[in-house]
């Protein structure tokens, strides 16, 4: 068995990562450490590099067809990953996750709707309701002693207040990691369908899942859920190709698939490119076993965060995630404003996270880390911020 390396630390500057060059205009300076953005810092599967190396070497790049292997290497993927079983005609291509819930939301709603998030939520969902012209309403997560759940009476009472025509879902959950329990999600789809509701499920974690924890994709728990659900998935954090810009869309209600898909095919939104194709297939039938490794290494760079803030800044607390590279950190014990903790980890620590009011009002307090980086660069950047915890004293 191939043995990969996550501790090889990659210099991406001059790679035209987002992650460093867009540090300037978002944080004011480039001199900071890019734990931010969620794609990892790991090189990917020499298998996936090494296709798009030898299709990058002919030397003629014209129209591509699509080939079979391709839509089956996702059907195989989600039935021996996930027992999610699906069909060629439940599945298409879309060019990105948020694009595909931006084409649900022009395609099933109109200007003026509503649509509901749960807050503090991935912040592209309220971009794209409120760009296309709709309006956010908002069911947001109950925080607990114990973590975060779902306020299930708060979201009866929202929809049927409310009639939005649509509800987006993250699950699993970013920036908190959770994998939402299979009896949640069939209330919230009794809820939804009852009233009307479309769900987006945006599963593009879901085989990030920690601990030996299975996803549950949401289409699944129910009779209800399969006849409004649209799933959207990718390789893309998975196997770190955002890049190459491959995902998928899957939905088993035939009255919901047959116009929308029929759309989407017209306008051409569903139509993979060369490089898409081949980087999913790839990753789909040959990166399994490096997938498992650099889960192993998420889940020892948890174990050393939590062990770090337990002894060095026990004013911060990590939610410990049930999925995906991204920690969202409770900092509400230092006793600062927003700006004050932005502050801290910008100018102080020289660290760039993101903002945790970036997902909504109920992300004050708090910041999102992405650990998908070596183990090194993790812990140096938590003594940096131990460092600047201490100098406020």
């Amino acid at each position: 068995m191939r043995k990969y390396d996550f501790d090889q630390v990659i210099d991406r500057r001059a790679s035209g990562a987002l992650k460093c060059d867009a540090l300037q205009s978002l944080y004011g300076t480039t001199g900071l450490t890019p734990l931010w953005v969620a794609d990892l810092d790991f090189a990917v599967c020499p298998d996936i590099s090494e296709a798009l190396r030898q299709r990058v070497e002919h030397p003629v790049y014209g129209y591509a067809s699509t080939p079979e292997s391709y839509w089956q290497s996702i059907i195989d993927w989600l039935a021996r990953r996930h027992n999610f079983e699906v069909t060629r005609q439940e599945l298409a291509f879309v060019p990105g996750v948020v694009r595909g819930v931006a084409y649900a939301i022009n395609y099933f709603t109109d200007r003026g709707d509503k649509i509901l998030i749960q807050q503090p939520v991935y912040h592209p969902f309220k971009m794209v309701i409120e760009g296309n012209g709709r309006q956010v309403v908002n069911n947001p997560l109950r925080l607990t002693e114990n973590g975060y759940e779902m306020d299930l009476d708060d979201l009866r009472r929202v929809v049927e207040s409310e009639r939005p025509k649509m509800m987006i879902l993250c699950n699993p959950h970013n920036p908190i990691g959770i994998q939402w329990a299979a009896e949640e999600m069939r209330e919230v789809a009794k809820i939804c369908r009852d009233n009307g509701v479309i769900v987006v499920s945006d599963e593009i974690h879901g085989d990030l899942v920690l601990y030996g924890k299975p996803h549950i994709p949401f289409v699944e728990v129910s009779d209800d859920a399969k006849a409004i659900t649209i799933t959207l998935g990718a390789p893309s954090k998975t196997f770190n190709i955002p890049g190459l810009v491959s995902s998928w869309v899957v939905v088993k209600d035939e009255k919901l698939r047959s116009d929308f898909y029929h759309w989407l095919a017209t306008n051409e939104f569903s139509s993979p490119t060369l490089f898409a194709t081949i980087g999913a297939e790839m990753a789909y039938t040959h990166g399994e076993e490096w997938l498992n490794q650099m889960l192993e290494y998420i889940e020892g760079t948890i174990d050393e965060v939590e062990s770090f803030l337990s002894k060095n800044i026990p004013q911060i607390r990590a939610f410990r995630p049930q999925a995906s590279f991204l920690l969202w950190l409770d900092c509400r014990d230092l006793n600062l404003t927003q700006t004050g903790l932005v502050d801290l980890f910008v100018n102080k620590a020289h660290l760039a996270l993101n903002d945790g009011t970036m997902f909504g009002k109920e992300g004050e307090g708090f910041m999102r880390l992405n650990i998908g980086s070596p183990r090194k660069v993790i812990i140096e950047s938590l003594q940096s911020l131990a460092d600047a915890v201490n100098s406020l004293k």
